[in-house]
């Protein structure tokens, strides 16, 4: 059988029950809009990530723009965020009026490096956005040192970072907002599309709080322009399900990766980089190979289903190329964004489905080594982005 990339099945096989209870009582109370499991939900993921407020919207993209908004980013402004993110990212800022500012990472974490920010810092600089890249925190530390010396807001995307931790913070709980999403392939993910913003800030959760529902809080009153981004109540029951085994599945991919390290430590696969300050999560598992293609081809070949996170980076994306700022050479975004591959991950691989992969990556390696035929790029492409589609 082909070991999949995210094994969503099993999961909900596993939880069904207690999923499918969670449906039936908002079926049963006909209560789908801001309702009472979204009230609930909302308090207790708010808890989980140590803060006062989670407000409950549409998609991690949503929580992101609003996020922004609700601290007056818009026309003229600037925000720096990494070059190697998923779109949503930029989109956000462009969302807003802003326009994104991309700067290189760490070569070690992937996440936004700190020593590349005061160069892209320009008077019509607003905001620092991290991302939590594939489930590892960013510096927050230094961001956040930078980030005062220059009166800037700092908005976490923690899309992929559910319950990771920065030398002892959750985060989403060290910015002045942090946005999560809730796609079904996240470490805590819906039966479909949904996002929420989580934050200390009082004015900004009764804000996002209006914004979400067009701009009102009380029917037929619309203080601001707001826009229709709500959680919908059947994903908040499910998500209230799903939550009490989060830190138990995060705990699980942590062991997988040790696993993955230990079987795949002393080949020439660039293995993740965890800091000794911080928990890493693990929403993608992602090594790094020069011949990154030939490798996939490969592994999928194989039945083993790896994936590219991200092929394009986003100043090379046709949608937003020309509307980015990008001060100065991203070069290892430009270089990694062809070696990094992302093996299979989620809570419920065996170690004999780890111990297959890391198998299969070494005999890849090996024919890699030997003379072979070459693969057009393009072949690998099509089969990367379909199984690629999963996870966001």
């Amino acid at each position: 059988m082909p070991i999949p990339l995210v094994n969503l099945q099993q999961q909900h096989d596993e939880l069904y029950d207690e999923v499918r209870n969670a449906i039936d009582r908002v079926i049963d109370r006909s209560d789908f809009i801001l309702g009472s499991e979204v009230e609930a939900f909302e308090e207790e993921f708010a808890a989980y990530c140590e803060v006062k407020h989670c407000i409950g919207v549409g998609s991690g993209l949503d929580a992101l723009t609003l996020a922004m908004r609700g601290l007056g980013i818009g026309q003229g402004d600037e925000v720096i965020t990494p070059a190697n993110t998923f779109v949503a990212t930029a989109l956000a800022i462009k969302q807003t009026g802003a326009t994104p500012v991309l700067v290189d990472h760490d070569p070690a974490t992937y996440n936004l490096d700190p020593r590349r920010l005061s160069a892209a810092i320009t008077p019509r600089t607003k905001a620092i956005l991290p991302v939590h890249l594939y489930g590892h925190p960013a510096d927050m530390d230094p961001i956040q040192t930078i980030a005062n010396e220059h009166s800037l807001l700092v908005i976490e995307d923690a899309c992929q970072a559910h319950g990771a931790r920065y030398k002892g913070r959750r985060c989403g709980s060290m910015g002045r907002a942090a946005a999560f999403s809730f796609y079904p392939g996240k470490n805590l993910g819906a039966l479909g599309d949904g996002g929420a913003v989580v934050t200390d800030d009082d004015s900004l959760a009764e804000w996002i709080r209006a914004a979400r529902n067009y701009g009102s809080t009380v029917k037929h009153r619309h203080a601001i322009r707001g826009v229709n981004s709500r959680l919908d109540n059947i994903q908040a029951a499910v998500l209230r399900v799903k939550l009490r085994y989060l830190d138990e599945w995060n705990q699980t991919r942590r062991w997988l990766a040790s696993e993955y390290c230990k079987l795949l430590g002393g080949s020439d696969v660039i293995l993740p980089t965890e800091r000794d300050d911080v928990e890493h999560v693990y929403h993608l598992f992602v090594i790094r190979h020069i011949e990154r293609d030939g490798l996939l081809e490969h592994l999928l070949r194989r039945g083993v289903i790896a994936a590219i996170h991200y092929p394009v980076p986003i100043h090379r994306q046709v949608a937003l190329g020309r509307a980015c700022l990008v001060p100065s050479p991203v070069t290892y975004t430009d270089t990694f964004c062809d070696q990094l591959l992302s093996l299979p991950m989620c809570p419920y691989l065996t170690l004999g489905d780890v111990e297959s992969v890391a198998h299969e990556v070494a005999s890849g390696l090996t024919r890699l080594s030997a003379p072979r035929t070459h693969v057009a790029r393009t072949q690998v492409d099509s089969v990367s982005f379909s199984e690629s589609s999963l996870p966001g």
